[in-house]
């Protein structure tokens, strides 16, 4: 017997994405697992809403067990303290036989495994017998939503990718060896799948559909498409290389689209908001990325911590708590973070130097676990070195009363940590962002949703569009409502020119922080020069001991933890050289 071409897991028959989907009451009566065909599949409404269940669980997530490291760890925001693959990005040194991480992130074989069951499911879906044509609609909607997705995330690291609209044969070999299409016509494909998951596509779904794909959803992967195609890395002046970008002039144009598409989205009326449940900036963003459900989330992977749940608690957590450290900020990004008044930190500023995790951005309070921030009662085994829950990465002075000397302690969540030393930052910081400090990560799973569109990027894809057409002022609106969230001043009607574009960019740096954002917009920016070719740095704290041996002051050192650059050929990602092998017909990306 043929079996399916793609495993649908019980998990996924019995309760999908994550839980939040229902399944048919009949189902026990159905064949066992290993005994489902295709045939059985498209004369099964049922096993066709689990083919589709299948398809959102194959989409990438830093949440799941398999992942772990984030896009944080190759861009200037951060690292990760195993290195994992990350070091050949950071370093430059990446090839097409070893591409690090980088195989995790793009998925190059796994997306067009996926996009395969797409073609199938299209090939398939209208000769299946529905109870509900409603249904049918729905799930066409869902998987265009769905086979945009994934070409647009080969396209985001590979430029123009091999393009299969139609189904294939595995056993057809040279059905499967094409080319790779242009830059411009794969935008056109995937901007056409978008359309039509936006026309089939409903505004909400029930409850025990929560999670799918919405017409908002598809409104917003239309809107960072677009965006990304009117970036200045696929709009380089004499391009002549149509895999990599266009090569007409034609870049006022795509911006005009971009800001439609935004607008498009902002403007229709629906759940869709800037999320302020509390009074306090800090909460507000921090509950962002912990509330399921919340009107600001577009399109979320959700995570049922009685199936599986998330372990980001546990990845990213301080070892203090017995956690991995994992994605860990970097002291220049750290320093990054404005003051509450707009104004700039800096190091050799005395005042700001004494006290450098005061009067903050607030979102620097919700995304940063820094010396000295309040966190979460420690596991017994650490109660008696830090009773009060405050992460300490600093080495402390004590007095010693028996020798006569001063001693220096390490701090609980310091790499000589008397809880756990292989787990400690590198940097002197740890992640706060997606942390939810009512789990111990240590023994229990979260549900923080892995969220992949939110309202406020659209925004920001407005305000960066209507910048690049010359709408300041229109711009300056924008911007100002996401930085009025989170508690910062508005733009004021002098910021003009560069210091409006660099304040843009300031913004979508720290609002999308840690969210995958940052590796791709420096690379559409053709800034990845400046920001990601410098050393890496973290911060080393010693609390000197005053001569009343009882108080403390607090001594600063920045110091480099890690060598870094960046090589131009990184502005993309090398095709694997086991698909150069298989497929003669494929172009490598320049550089390589």
């Amino acid at each position: 017997m043929k079996k399916l071409t793609r495993t649908i897991t019980a998990s996924f028959l019995i309760l999908t994405l994550s839980g939040t989907m229902s399944c048919q009451d009949d189902f026990l009566e159905r064949k066992p697992l290993d005994a489902i065909s295709d045939a059985d599949v498209w004369k099964d409404q049922a096993l066709v809403q689990a083919f589709v269940n299948d398809l959102y669980a194959r989409i990438w997530d830093p949440f799941r067990d398999d992942w772990k490291v984030m896009h944080t760890a190759v861009t200037d925001e951060g690292m990760y303290i195993r290195d994992k693959g990350t070091d050949v990005i950071v370093k430059g040194t990446l090839t097409p036989e070893n591409m690090g991480s980088l195989t995790q992130f793009g998925r190059w074989t796994d997306y067009y495994k996926n996009i395969r069951n797409t073609n199938i499911f299209m090939s398939q879906i209208a000769s299946v017998p529905f109870k509900d044509e409603k249904l049918r609609q729905r799930l066409i909607g869902e998987v265009y939503f769905l086979r945009a997705y994934y070409y647009f995330n080969l396209v985001s690291y590979w430029g123009g990718v091999p393009l299969f609209k139609e189904n294939f044969d595995l056993n057809d070999k040279d059905g499967m060896l094409i080319e790779r299409s242009s830059f411009a016509d794969c935008v056109a494909a995937i901007l056409e799948d978008c359309e039509k998951a936006i026309a089939q596509l409903p505004e909400t779904h029930s409850s025990d559909n929560t999670g799918r794909a919405t017409k908002f959803a598809a409104m917003a992967l239309k809107s960072r498409l677009l965006l990304y195609a009117a970036s200045d890395l696929y709009n380089k002046p004499g391009n002549t290389n149509a895999l990599v970008g266009y090569t007409d002039g034609n870049q006022s144009q795509r911006w005009q689209a971009a800001k439609a598409a935004a607008k498009a989205l902002i403007d229709q009326p629906g759940p869709h908001k800037l999320y302020t449940p509390t009074d306090s900036a800090a909460e507000n963003y921090s509950r962002i990325f912990l509330d399921n459900h919340n009107p600001e989330i577009l399109f979320a992977k959700l995570h049922n911590k009685q199936l599986s749940g998330t372990s980001v608690d546990l990845w990213n957590g301080p070892n203090g708590y017995h956690n991995w450290g994992g994605n860990v900020p970097l002291e220049e990004f750290v320093s990054g973070y404005q003051l509450r008044d707009g104004s700039t930190f800096s190091w050799t500023n005395p005042a700001q130097a004494a006290q450098p995790y005061t009067n903050r951005d607030p979102r620097f309070y919700a995304s940063i676990l820094y010396n000295g921030a309040s966190w979460r009662t420690r596991p017994a085994d650490a109660a008696a070195s830090d009773p009060n829950g405050i992460i300490q990465t600093a080495n402390i002075e004590r007095w010693n009363n028996a020798t006569g000397k001063i001693e220096v302690v390490p701090g609980v969540d310091t790499r000589n940590s008397p809880v756990e030393n292989w787990n400690a930052t590198t940097t002197g910081y740890y992640t706060r962002k997606f942390l939810d400090r009512n789990v111990d990560g240590q023994f229990f799973r979260g549900d923080q949703p892995w969220i992949m569109f939110r309202f406020a990027e659209i925004l920001l894809n407005y305000a960066e569009a209507c910048l690049e057409l010359g709408e300041e002022a229109e711009a300056r609106m924008y911007l100002t409502m996401v930085r009025k969230r989170a508690g910062m001043p508005a733009v004021g009607a002098s910021v003009s020119g560069t210091a409006l574009l660099d304040l843009y960019r300031y913004e979508r740096k720290y609002e999308l922080a840690f969210e995958g954002h940052r590796y791709f917009d420096v690379r559409r920016w053709v800034i990845a020069e400046q920001t990601l070719n410098k050393n890496a740095t973290g911060i080393e704290i010693l609390a000197k001991l005053n001569p009343d041996r009882t108080t403390h002051t607090y001594q600063y050192k920045v110091v480099q933890v890690a060598t870094r650059a960046f090589h131009p050929k990184i502005y993309f990602s090398p095709i694997p050289v086991g698909e150069i092998r298989k497929n003669a017909k494929l172009v490598q990306n320049p550089l390589y």
